[in-house]
């Protein structure tokens, strides 16, 4: 199934907002770009910016240049930025670089402004807004930040939000200082159910599940009615405990029918569930079950499953979305379209006029993440080309798509249509490896040190053994959320030359690594990366997770993936090919 999810880039905005995270956008300085005045610099970036407001690394290196050429002017910063937001109201980046640029040029040395900042405090320590205020205009960098709280905690010993305070800007930046901090809190007020989520959400950083699964039961119990703890209790146990996962979001749909998170539970259960009945299932209540206007944003997964399963009941769907609240009226409609050009397709194959079929067929245009849609629709597009006589072109058409993602639900068509193409399974093993062979490519060498055992190690000192290759960082929901799904097929290889291997790309979170890679269960080998290394073809282009496949002799073979419970069987596949390979001595 095709790779890149749309949950993703969102995941990915809100990780921007911490200032770790912000940091794997940051652009390797170059031997070039040496050479060039910083003047010039920002001058040149100014114009890449204008020219592609969504260029968030060009963005980043303005935001960095501007920073070093113009010390003590981070107001003006803030005025550029806010100049292109206002310019560019519908590019994702400006607005968060706009916050980080505003909280920079709100610290100060004045003593007469931090003190009466923290006088505020004082007046009312309860005040959270005082003190991020406060809090900013030291910067949160700022060593004498912990000496004025240590004064602050003794001066009010029993009020919670001082330590809050201190643990909130910590947890926001993903990281491991938080958890002392947010232990002094509830140890001040043990009804304090945020602080005990903060410290389930740190949990998930160190790998500590158990613990903090048991945090989160704290935060349910101190806040029974918040249905978003009990959703983020749910959703933690995806991959690690499926059942249990489906359990819980089935009660938060029951417990909470009025709030949001019914609705997310059932649509993020659907898009991890590992089957399309099961998807069915999940998005079936939310049609059923909540108003419309509600489920909108699942609406369309479910057409994508619908047309590969029911497409009448597709159909049906697209043209009672089209008059929803909130529902793009026009994309529905096209839906509706395709749909019909889908079921006008299958009926003509049913009657046995393929080339009728395939022109039917040819008309459907369904989006990137349609996988259970796309991989209908090929099957269809190879079944009326088939019938109509051309098996070579059935089978070309197959193969295309098998090799850059290999699935259960392609093979067995891939080697029926190879037959009548007078192949047999030698010959389409062979035609599969000659594929592979053709779009592998040797991988740019890297050297990283090593969190577990000493020195470093290369990318040849794996050569005779294929490579599942991740970038990862403790802090990366996505991350963590995929890698149960990789170990589930990992374990399958256990007396196999398979390795597993996982670069950390956030140097601030290296406390979190080595516990996590301990107590969390996962038998990846971390790595350290660091910044300015060139990549080459294995650049995650500053995101994570990013996927690779890599031979025994260190090319690449399979990238750009993701592996969840619907397609752990995809990846299966890949490795199975890569470890087979004739090419692997």
């Amino acid at each position: 199934m095709k790779m890149r999810s749309k949950i993703y880039k969102a995941t990915l905005l809100a990780a921007l907002i911490s200032a770790p995270a912000m940091q794997l956008f940051a652009q390797a300085k170059t031997a070039a770009a040496q050479g060039v005045s910083g003047d010039a610099k920002l001058s040149k970036l100014k114009t890449t910016i204008e020219a592609n407001p969504n260029d968030i690394n060009s963005l980043q290196s303005y935001y960095e240049t501007f920073l070093e050429v113009n010390p003590g002017h981070e107001k003006d910063l803030v005025t550029q930025i806010q100049a292109w937001a206002d310019k560019f109201p519908s590019a994702p980046y400006f607005p968060i670089y706009l916050k980080r640029a505003a909280k920079l040029a709100a610290r100060t040395t004045d003593k007469v402004a931090l003190d009466k900042l923290k006088k505020a405090v004082e007046a009312t320590p309860d005040s959270m807004s005082r003190h991020e205020a406060y809090i900013e205009a030291i910067g949160p960098d700022n060593p004498d930040l912990i000496t004025r709280y240590d004064a602050l905690m003794k001066e009010f010993p029993k009020n919670a939000m001082v330590p809050y305070a201190l643990a909130k800007m910590y947890i926001d930046q993903e990281s491991p200082k938080a958890k002392p901090y947010l232990l002094k809190t509830v140890a001040i007020n043990p009804k304090y159910a945020q602080a005990w989520a903060d410290l389930w959400m740190d949990a998930q950083r160190w790998g500590h599940f158990n613990e903090g699964w048991e945090y989160m039961k704290k935060a349910i119990a101190a806040d029974p009615t918040n249905p978003s703890y009990q959703f983020s209790y749910a959703t933690s146990f995806m991959g690690l405990d499926q059942k249990k996962f489906i359990e819980l979001s089935f009660k938060i749909a029951k417990d909470f029918p009025n709030s949001e998170y019914a609705v997310r539970a059932l649509g993020y259960m659907a898009t991890r569930s590992g089957t399309a009945e099961e998807r069915i299932k999940c998005y079936q209540m939310i049609h059923d079950n909540f108003p419309k206007e509600k489920g909108v944003n699942y609406m369309t997964s479910y057409f994508d499953v619908l047309i590969a399963t029911d497409p009448e009941k597709a159909k049906a769907l697209a043209s009672e979305m089209k008059d929803v609240k909130g529902a793009n009226a026009a994309s529905w409609t096209d839906l509706s379209t395709q749909a019909e050009s889908f079921i006008q397709g299958k009926k003509l194959l049913a009657e046995h006029k393929p080339a009728e079929a395939l022109a039917a067929l040819n008309k459907v245009k369904l989006g990137r993440y349609s996988a259970f849609g796309n991989e209908s629709l090929l099957l269809l597009q190879a079944d009326a080309t088939d019938q109509a006589g051309d098996h070579a072109a059935a089978y070309a058409m197959l193969m295309k798509v098998f090799v850059k993602d290999p699935s259960p639900a392609v093979q067995p068509a891939l080697y029926q249509y190879g037959l009548k193409a007078g192949k047999n399974e030698t010959a389409v093993k062979a035609d599969i490896y000659a594929n592979l062979e053709a779009t592998a490519k040797a991988a740019t060498p890297f050297t990283l040190k090593k969190y577990i055992g000493e020195g470093s190690t290369s990318l040849s000192d794996y050569k005779g053994k294929v490579m599942l290759l991740t970038y990862w960082f403790p802090g990366c929901g996505p991350c963590r959320g995929e890698m149960p799904f990789f170990e589930n097929v990992v374990r399958q290889y256990k007396t196999k030359p398979l390795e597993y291997v996982g670069i950390n790309i956030v140097a601030e979170q290296d406390e979190y690594v080595i516990p996590f890679h301990n107590t969390s269960g996962f038998s990846f080998t971390p790595l350290a990366d660091f910044k300015g290394r060139d990549k080459g073809n294995l650049d995650n282009r500053n995101a994570a997770p990013v996927n690779f496949i890599i031979d025994q002799n260190g090319r690449i073979i399979f990238s750009n993936f993701s592996i969840h419970a619907e397609n752990e069987s995809h990846l299966k596949m890949m490795i199975d090919l890569v470890l087979n390979s004739p090419a692997k001595s």
